[in-house]
């Protein structure tokens, strides 16, 4: 991974804007329904190379492909495996799964009763359930992405490129086991289909980003559990990931972590301090943490009495997903300079706290934020 040795260097979390007669041929291929691939495949080529414009334009030095290429940051895998099925059930046919809100959802039912509310990501018609052994039969989709990000930074200067991929935690949340002995049986086993996929984007040239919203979501989604017991349950799924990331040098590899991104009172998510060691076990450089919305922007005082180990890179969110407030870059300035001095300048990359695309209310709020975010660095690089 690059590092800002000469000035601040900027990214962000993973997913932008894109078009959304696009969304619906994703969909349309997701689901099984007939569409034209020919027509998807010249939308896809043009769309990523749209996107790695315009984060040139906004100033974004450490790019990606916007994630254009996915109907959902998680659910983009259920094409890509085989051993599963995808079965539709009718709402109440059966529980639903565990949410990512569930401890929320006690304190604040009226809230999450009221039509409208932007609360139902990851509820979804459709559950998929694991069948047989699981396998990694995307290869194809994945070089296609590849070669389309690729083919968009001919000619582009760029620091560097990344792309994401989820976590076994991650797709545990949605995907049932029907056919493995264990929890663990299971969840390894889907470590071991996800590894292909690592492995595929760093032989590809490109960074690894890891998105794992399951370590600190999943307090939400077992809101019986105490600290100790949910640590429990979290170390597992991270010695899977490392499962997964096995043989992959840690240099190529960066993990982003939020609380879920849900719109919503965030009141019980599980503070940073009682995970940050679980963070750091992950073999990777780069750790992108949430750290400019409301219910976590005073964390950055954990870093006051965690030392961030020698070589790895922090990246917290200092745009944020939750409010369409346009950040100023002076506030971006000032949430870098916090972290700067307490990690080092060289070992901060200005990142957001989520992805933006579909979680602010326009296109245009995302791009005026990731300007916001390149301003800021630029003033904390010339202050610091």
């Amino acid at each position: 991974m690059k590092r800002s040795t000469d000035r601040i260097l900027t990214t962000h979390a993973g997913a932008l804007p894109r078009p959304e007669e696009l969304g619906e041929l994703l969909t349309a291929r997701l689901e099984g329904v007939p569409y034209d691939a020919d027509d998807l495949a010249r939308r896809l080529d043009r769309a990523v190379e749209e996107v790695v414009q315009k984060q040139v334009e906004c100033g974004v030095d450490v790019v990606n492909d916007g994630e254009v290429s996915k109907p959902h940051f998680s659910h983009y895998i259920r094409e890509r495996l085989g051993g599963i099925e995808v079965r539709q059930h009718p709402p109440g046919d059966e529980p639903a799964p565990p949410s990512i809100s569930g401890r929320d959802r006690r304190q604040f039912p009226g809230y999450f009763t009221i039509a409208g509310r932007r609360t139902n990501i990851g509820v979804h018609p459709s559950r998929v359930f694991c069948t047989g052994p699981l396998t990694y039969v995307g290869q194809a989709v994945i070089e296609a992405d590849i070669a389309r990000l690729r083919a968009a930074l001919r000619g582009v200067q760029v620091e560097e490129a990344f792309l994401p991929a989820i976590t076994p935690g991650t797709m545990e949340h949605w995907l049932r086991n029907e056919y493995y002995p264990s929890g663990e049986a299971f969840l390894y086993a889907i470590a071991d289909a996800l590894h292909e996929e690592y492995q595929a984007i760093v032989d590809g040239g490109f960074v690894l980003q890891v998105d794992n919203p399951d370590l600190p979501a999943a307090w939400q989604m077992h809101p019986d559990l105490d600290v100790a017991a949910f640590r429990q349950l979290a170390e597992v799924r991270i010695d899977a990931l490392n499962h997964a990331l096995r043989g992959i040098p840690p240099d190529r590899v960066r993990m982003h972590v939020c609380w879920g991104s849900y719109h919503g009172p965030h009141a019980n998510d599980i503070p940073l301090r009682e995970i940050v060691d679980l963070v750091l076990k992950v073999r990777a450089e780069g750790y992108s943490l949430e750290a400019s919305n409301p219910r976590h922007e005073h964390e950055w005082q954990v870093w006051q009495d965690v030392k961030l180990p020698a070589g790895k890179v922090l990246i917290p969110g200092l745009v944020s997903h939750a409010s369409d407030f346009v950040e100023h870059p002076e506030l971006v300035a000032q949430r870098l300079e916090r972290f700067a001095r307490l990690v080092g300048r060289e070992n901060v990359i200005a990142g957001t706290d989520c992805g933006l695309g579909g979680r602010v209310g326009h296109p245009e709020i995302v791009w005026a934020k990731l300007q916001a975010l390149a301003e800021g660095a630029r003033l904390a690089t010339r202050r610091l």
